[in-house]
């Protein structure tokens, strides 16, 4: 599976702000690849703003269509007025592992739940908007044994096809190159067992 996720590294956010019938709206974004990653997002808006009404939020922990690592909250707002609505936006994207807290400022004229609703959810696209993104591709691990002179020839053509080497382990007969495969791509080593004759096995994981 691929999928972007915000490109910012982690205890780092995007801020940006809208401002509806004079309430103000920060939006912050963040990186989450796990719920604890979002609750730091979360305490250091709190931190940072204390006289705020409220400190909105939503995260999706996972890839797109996670359903365990996520969650919503409307912090003291009416119910569904806010939590929701930003989580249906950041549904709605296509962008995992990410989180988003809205800071709101009252400005002194209610907005309804209708009118909170919009609010919230407009300050999380807006935020989206601009939101720097790199691509996301899950893995599973293959181990390559290979003699220590088809090494370099297996690394390179790993490289090649954008299978990153994650370890390798050497003993007397040769190496095992342990490789981050993309899960979405069917494995198929053919080619490099050609390119080293043969002197390639696919170890049982």
């Amino acid at each position: 599976m691929r999928y972007p996720a915000p490109d910012l590294p982690t205890g780092t956010w995007q801020e940006s702000e809208l401002e509806v019938e004079k309430s103000r709206f920060i939006t912050w974004l963040c990186y989450a690849p796990d719920p604890a990653t979002f609750e730091t997002l979360l305490t250091e808006a709190r931190r940072r703003h204390p006289g705020a009404s409220h400190h909105c939020s939503a995260f999706i922990a996972g890839p797109p269509g996670e359903q365990t690592a996520i969650g919503f909250s409307d912090d003291g707002e009416p119910g569904g007025t806010a939590g929701r609505p930003m989580y249906r936006v950041l549904e709605g994207s296509g962008i995992g592992q990410v989180g988003c807290v809205v800071t709101r400022y009252f400005g002194g004229t209610k907005l309804g739940t209708g009118g909170l609703a919009r609010a919230y959810a407009q300050a999380v696209a807006q935020g989206l908007e601009s939101l720097p993104r790199r691509q996301v591709v899950e893995r599973t691990s293959l181990q390559l044994k290979v003699d220590f002179a088809g090494e370099a020839e297996a690394r390179a053509w790993l490289g090649e096809h954008d299978v990153p080497v994650e370890a390798a382990d050497y003993d007397v007969e040769g190496v095992t190159l342990t490789a981050g495969w993309p899960s979405d791509m069917p494995v198929d080593l053919g080619e490099l067992e050609s390119r080293l004759r043969g002197r390639l096995t696919l170890l049982e994981s």
